[in-house]
């Protein structure tokens, strides 16, 4: 392939910090990324590569396209530009198109919108990620994936060339499943931890050896291994992902556990924690700065 004209072409609409790097993957997969975002500035950051296209609207970046990678923030912004916008892009697609819904959403709403895409003969699936900005950034993302299984496996280059590992986890709405849970066990782990560290330095042991020891035995999880030295105890606190997102997908996880008619006690205490440190820390925090406020508390 050698010419841009001669690449599949995909739609990206949310360029952010994620949103940017996983598209720069698709470009040296070898796809043309027509893309959008609300913040015009970024149209800068992709001024040297020749295989991508600003475009001015969500609704100029889906024509022409069969594919449609959406990574916004939550299911009301994904709603608004399917369904509500002037004009809706469910409309502007053409039939048989595919919806890559890569946000963290709403469960119950992406089994919705799937449902109502294929009556109007489009494919949805939903395909969130975890990983942060450093995965993203190197193509190795784990990628939780909901939806028909034809339409995963027409999806499957495109994922592949964004992430490390996808896994097929059931039907549409089980992929934004998946990650609010994983998102929740995430937070979860990272709380207990900061309050076991406060704890032992309040008794005066060093919390670089406590750290130590949990990563020796039972106690191990992701944030004693790559979060307590790289952005915590080293007060850093830049992990490259929000409090307030951490704690948005902590209230997905809640209210789709509620749905399902799920026990949620040890969640809804989990999420209230999160909400008072975001509602005192300040705006745009890190998550990982939750070390400072269970000290300080």
């Amino acid at each position: 392939m050698n010419s841009s004209q001669s690449k599949a072409t995909v739609a990206f609409i949310g360029l952010g910090q994620m949103g940017a790097p996983m598209a720069r993957n698709l470009m040296r997969a070898g796809y043309t990324v027509r893309g959008h975002d609300r913040d015009v500035r970024i149209a800068a950051q992709f001024s040297d590569c020749q295989d991508f296209i600003w475009c001015d609207s969500a609704a100029i970046a889906v024509q022409g396209v069969e594919r449609l990678i959406l990574m916004l923030p939550d299911s009301r912004v994904v709603d608004a530009v399917l369904w509500h916008g002037e004009p809706a892009l469910s409309a502007l697609m053409a039939p048989g198109a595919l919806v890559i819904d890569m946000s963290s959403s709403d469960p119950i709403h992406s089994r919705e919108n799937a449902q109502k895409l294929k009556m109007i003969s489009r494919g949805f699936i939903d395909a969130p990620v975890s990983g942060g900005v450093k995965k993203a950034e190197a193509g190795t993302l784990t990628i939780m994936i909901g939806g028909d299984a034809d339409l995963v496996e027409r999806a499957q280059p495109l994922l592949q060339a964004m992430g490390k590992t996808t896994t097929h986890v059931g039907d549409a709405g089980a992929g934004h499943a998946v990650k609010a849970l994983n998102n929740y066990v995430s937070a979860a782990g990272l709380l207990a931890v900061c309050e076991a560290l406060s704890a032992a330095e309040k008794f005066g042991i060093d919390p670089h050896l406590v750290n130590q020891v949990f990563n020796a035995s039972t106690g191990k999880n992701n944030t004693t291994e790559n979060k307590v030295e790289a952005f915590m105890l080293n007060g850093a606190f830049n992990s490259g992902f929000s409090l307030a997102l951490m704690k948005k997908d902590l209230e997905t996880a809640n209210r789709f556990m509620g749905q399902v008619k799920s026990m949620r006690e040890f969640s809804s205490q989990c999420l209230g924690i999160w909400k008072a440190a975001d509602d005192v820390l300040d705006k745009g925090s890190d998550h990982t700065v939750m070390l400072r406020y269970i000290r300080d508390a």
